[in-house]
């Protein structure tokens, strides 16, 4: 690295549009050493490192080039564990490799943002899967976390002390929205309500969202391919919400509510989308399907359940269709112009009966042990199977 200085110099003086004679007015040298440093005649002496790196107002580590050899070994670390696509995945076996590779890379990189947001964020997932998520129906039906249980996981401590951290020190907005949605979560499965509302409160509105502003300051076609993108993701935010809203109180299961409202959501999708073509929001509304077909079967519609089934196997099989590493566009009239996140192929339709119901809430133990005695199971299960 220390042989690359030279260069380093010049293309950071050419860069700050500075002359030779500039910088060594600066640091109290003459030109000519300047001169000797960029054409690697010679090195500048250790006592100067620090200024050099302060009128360039970089740190040392960045002059030497070290930052971005730092920077490329923790992204192989935090790629390490992406491999094994946590959030994609039922099980705990992952946890333990997982939380030791980060720390070991926080052994090697002390503090390092990155590294710690990753660790608190499989952390808080680890806590999900080897501890779960414990709740109950408060005498007016409205759902309430079991904090004396959630106290005890020693996974979701130490990932609100890690976002805790961060949320006040760090100056990438990136990493500081992830420590704020991860805290807000686990405050409230602690019981720290008032400390998850306080977190919730130092972010931007919905109108001053990303995507609202990408559509504000744009127009023409850059205006309609983030108006497109708006809907979509925000149709997919409000979908879960309203999951939430109607999981939030089991009364609301007393009557066919749900159901009507699960398959407004499924409309929403296709108002946007008329022509059928979702895109990754296929995904979207596979899991709805398969939460309708436990809401109908729940309330005697039986038929209509797995005619929900077959839905959701429908779009799996679209959404397996664009999962070949290219991208592609969505065509109805409002999304057009959107373009769709492809990624490498994966067995969506073969997962589904794992998937299945997808949301949890209320308790579906009596809803599974009944349709899944029915043979249309079986024979849905085949047809997941077939490739």
């Amino acid at each position: 690295m220390t042989l690359q200085l030279g260069e380093k110099i010049r293309k950071l003086r050419k860069q700050y549009g500075r002359t030779q004679e500039a910088m060594a007015d600066a640091l109290g040298i003459t030109s000519q050493a300047v001169s000797r440093w960029e054409s690697n005649l010679a090195y500048p002496d250790m006592e100067l490192i620090p200024a050099i790196a302060n009128y360039f107002s970089i740190t040392i580590d960045e002059l030497f080039g070290y930052e971005c050899e730092r920077d490329k070994k923790v992204d192989e670390i935090i790629a390490r564990v992406d491999r094994f696509g946590i959030k994609a995945r039922g099980d705990g076996e992952w946890v333990e490799e997982c939380v030791s590779i980060l720390h070991e890379g926080l052994a090697e990189f002390p503090q390092n943002e990155k590294l710690l947001i990753t660790l608190a964020d499989t952390l808080s997932e680890a806590g999900w899967r080897q501890q779960g998520e414990w709740t109950y129906y408060d005498e007016e039906g409205y759902m309430q976390h079991s904090y004396d249980v959630h106290k005890n996981n020693q996974y979701w401590t130490e990932s609100v002390k890690i976002c805790e951290r961060l949320a006040d020190t760090t100056s990438d907005n990136r990493i500081f929205t992830r420590a704020i949605h991860i805290l807000v979560l686990l405050y409230r499965n602690l019981g720290e309500i008032d400390k998850a509302i306080a977190c919730a409160n130092r972010m931007p509105t919905l109108n001053d969202s990303r995507e609202i502003l990408l559509a504000l300051g744009t127009e023409g076609k850059e205006e309609a391919k983030y108006i497109g993108n708006a809907l979509l993701k925000m149709a997919a935010a409000f979908s879960t919400q309203l999951v939430y809203g109607l999981v939030n109180n089991k009364r609301h299961y007393e009557t066919d509510m749900p159901i009507e409202k699960i398959k407004g959501l499924i409309s929403l999708f296709y108002l946007i989308c008329d022509d059928g073509n979702l895109g990754e929001y296929h995904g979207e509304v596979i899991k709805l399907y398969l939460y309708l077909s436990r809401l109908q079967w729940e309330r005697g519609y039986r038929n209509d359940a797995f005619l929900s089934l077959d839905k959701a196997l429908q779009h799996a099989r679209a959404l397996e269709k664009m999962l070949d590493g290219n991208e592609h566009s969505l065509t109805a009239p409002m999304v057009s112009l959107v373009k769709c996140q492809s990624g490498s192929h994966a067995e969506i339709a073969k997962n589904l009966p794992n998937d299945w119901p997808f949301w949890c809430n209320p308790d579906y133990s009596k809803v599974e042990k009944e349709i899944k005695a029915d043979i249309r199971w079986s024979e849905w299960v085949k047809k997941c199977n077939e490739r």
